[in-house]
């Protein structure tokens, strides 16, 4: 068995990052290359307590295992992400 997911199904990242310019839309635009069906207005944003990191929320309707690994590879390897869930 490959996943325990069953495909389509809803599916939220948690992506926690750098509050700088330009991170939430730069996620958004990772998102939106492997979900084009994401719709951006859904994301879902919360400051840390000191101010310094945002975590964004962003539920896809997933298709597949293989557009998860590319969506979480993607994000992962983006400068300002630090960790994605």
């Amino acid at each position: 068995m490959d996943s325990l997911l069953e495909f389509p199904c809803d599916f939220p990242l948690k992506i926690m990052g750098a509050r700088a310019e330009g991170f939430a839309q730069g996620v958004v635009d990772i998102v939106l290359r492997h979900a084009p069906d994401f719709r951006p207005e859904t994301v879902e944003m919360r400051a840390s307590a000191a101010g310094n990191y945002l975590s964004l929320t962003c539920t896809i309707r997933a298709v597949s295992k293989a557009q998860l690994d590319a969506l979480y590879r993607e994000l992962s390897s983006h400068p300002a992400v630090k960790v994605v869930l």
